[in-house]
């Protein structure tokens, strides 16, 4: 099977998350691996229809789109909500990637677009997201997290 193609959608404040994650797919001590559809380089402008455009063709790259939920996700709707918009319309894969550890879905944090559409809710850390990445197939309604046997399976505690 070859490597999920994913797009990862964050608020800007998380964009050290996000290149924490690069920093975990080069890292070849940590299985971790995905087939970025990020842009290649930061969009230089202003125009959001082109921002948005150029993100388009990016999501319609991938089957899995992945959102670094932190603090402020669920209030930033210009960009990072359109962009869950986009993946629910494509029917992408959605993997909620909580930035405070918690393994379910939390309501404080949370993106209201993506509660009970059938995505899974992991903590941010390498080894449950990657595992996320590879098996996780869509649901048709509510949120999901994995057992604590899975965890347990992949060294957690």
């Amino acid at each position: 099977m070859g490597l999920p193609r994913t797009f990862v959608g964050f608020s800007s404040s998380d964009i050290h998350y996000y290149r924490l994650m690069l920093a975990w797919k080069k890292n070849e001590s940590i299985d971790f691996n995905f087939a970025n559809c990020q842009l290649a380089q930061e969009v230089n402008s202003e125009n959001e229809a082109y921002i948005k455009r150029k993100c388009r063709e990016r999501i319609d790259l991938a089957g899995t789109f992945a959102v670094l939920i932190g603090q402020d996700t669920r209030s930033k709707h210009k960009y990072v909500r359109w962009e869950m918009e986009v993946a629910l319309e494509k029917r992408c894969r959605i993997i909620g990637i909580n930035l405070n550890g918690s393994r379910d879905m939390e309501e404080a944090t949370c993106p209201p677009i993506i509660k009970g559409i059938g995505g899974i809710f992991v903590p941010f850390s390498p080894k449950i997201v990657a595992h996320a990445l590879t098996n996780w197939r869509m649901e048709t309604k509510n949120n999901w997290h994995y057992k604590k046997q899975v965890y347990q399976r992949l060294g957690y505690k």
